[in-house]
């Protein structure tokens, strides 16, 4: 169900964003963040994984069933991080060298992919 994020209330915007801001967090604190109360932390969540918003995955968490709410996977070009059949030297936790050879052979790949 595809759902226009302007149509989300301002509580559902609110928590969408901190979902997202996040990377994921335990539905447990969600409502505590947002600073409503669990019931209506409850809704929203469900709101938004109704939507295809988030994911949730049932968890223990501080010793107690929760679930861990996760922006859901958007309809991403991965193609655009591929110069043939090497991806990108720029994924992932270390810097990139801008002079090193795995650089430089992604730039040829990628010159000569088009």
């Amino acid at each position: 169900m595809a759902v226009s994020e302007e149509d989300l209330t301002e509580a559902e915007r609110a928590g969408l964003e901190l979902v997202r801001e996040s990377g994921g967090i335990h539905q447990s604190d969600f409502w505590k963040e947002l600073g409503v109360d669990s019931r209506k932390g409850s809704r929203i969540v469900e709101s938004l994984y109704e939507k295809g918003l988030v994911q949730r995955e049932e968890t223990v968490y501080e010793g107690h069933n929760t679930y861990l709410i996760t922006p859901a996977a958007r309809d991403l070009d991965f193609s655009l991080l591929m110069a043939g059949d090497m991806l990108s030297p720029f994924i992932g936790e270390e810097e990139v060298d801008a002079e090193s050879d795995a650089f430089s052979q992604w730039i040829m790949n990628l010159a000569y992919s088009e």
